[in-house]
């Protein structure tokens, strides 16, 4: 990996910061809205392929991961933004005991877009388990 300029990592920062702000934001916005079939059927295939081991194919978790049809995955509480900052940096543990969830290399943004519209519509239609499960 090759070092970046410090102002490169500054603005990646502060682009980070910002999205965290907004991607745990809570909120009422938690209606799911209907999501382009073109992107969910995108989506759907990455899911298989880059998450599906520790989420579930089933979106249900695993040993290795939490359900995406927790309601702690409502849109606002885990914004879509979330979906991004996870892929690109990881994320820490924190509503659940799997240990902390590592970057996932070899996707686009565009390719989170497409991962979370599946999850997106995959919730609007199975609505939100309860927490803790």
């Amino acid at each position: 990996m090759t070092a970046q300029p410090l102002g490169a990592r500054l603005l990646l920062l502060l682009a980070v910061l910002m999205l965290v702000a907004t991607a745990c934001s809570g909120g009422a916005d938690d209606q799911v809205a209907e999501q382009d079939p073109v992107l969910v059927a995108k989506g759907g295939e990455l899911y298989k392929a880059s998450c599906a081991e520790c989420h579930g194919s089933d979106l249900r978790g695993t040993d290795k991961g939490p359900s995406h049809l927790s309601i702690l995955y409502q849109p606002g509480h885990h914004g879509d933004g979330a979906f991004q900052i996870a892929v690109l940096i990881g994320s820490t543990a924190h509503h659940w005991d799997f240990g902390p969830m590592p970057p996932v290399e070899g996707l686009s943004e565009d390719d989170v877009e497409a991962i979370t519209a599946f999850v997106r519509q995959r919730q609007r239609e199975e609505g939100f388990e309860p927490y803790p499960p």
